[in-house]
């Protein structure tokens, strides 16, 4: 475990205007890149797109980050301010549709494989289970459990600085998934703590591949 760490209050920087006197002045681009709706590039973007980090906040401020993905072009764009995106079988934790009714401001962050680039799209959000809604985002002759509808209020292209400096892309940096406990292990050392039985994990793992194949969609 990494020592505790007591944040030094004549260290801490507590005002906007503070920030702001450390760092250069924001560059023009970076200003009037930021547009109002969805244009050509942003929509061709969000098609080719098959992930999606969605940030929300409950009514007392408490933030949440959830991902969400599907085949590329599984957000549609209605038009150039309104965006679909199909909300599938979870853990039912319910917390990004919760958020939204709470409180409809939310953030999106797609991704594209292969692409440095990210486009930030910022707005509000309503959950809609309209039946004409939930068939333009069947897969399988699965229907989603609902629609999150978004009302793009700013969108804009963000550089490639953090992916190049994760190397996300490159399969050099790919990992041995098999260097951690499985996500089941996981959870039952986060929780009961008690040991499990290795041949006994290796069932319960195997269960839970075959749940991901039956309730995916």
């Amino acid at each position: 475990m990494a020592k505790e760490i007591h944040l030094k209050p004549e260290f801490l920087v507590n005002t906007e205007e503070e920030l702001r006197s450390f760092f250069p002045a924001t560059h023009p681009v970076a200003v009037e890149k930021c547009q109002k709706s969805l244009d050509k590039h942003a929509i061709d973007f969000i098609a080719r797109s098959p992930f999606l980090c969605i940030g929300t906040q409950s009514s007392d401020g408490s933030a949440d980050v959830s991902p969400r993905g599907d085949p590329s072009g599984f957000v549609k764009v209605l038009d150039e301010h309104t965006l679909l995106i199909p909300d599938r079988p979870g853990n039912n934790r319910l917390d990004t549709k919760a958020n939204i009714i709470a409180n409809p401001a939310v953030a999106l962050l797609f991704m594209v494989p292969g692409f440095d680039e990210t486009l930030r799209v910022n707005g509000t959000a309503r959950i809609s289970r309209d039946p004409e809604l939930l068939a333009m985002m069947m897969i399988k002759d699965r229907l989603p459990m609902a629609a999150i509808v978004v009302t793009v209020e700013e969108v804009f292209l963000h550089c490639a600085k953090a992916f190049r400096r994760s190397k996300l892309w490159d399969p050099a940096q790919l990992q041995d998934r098999s260097e951690m406990p499985s996500l089941r292990k996981i959870i039952f050392d986060q929780t009961s703590g008690a040991p499990v039985d290795p041949e006994e994990m290796k069932r319960i793992d195997a269960e839970l591949e075959a749940d991901y194949q039956r309730t995916m969609y």
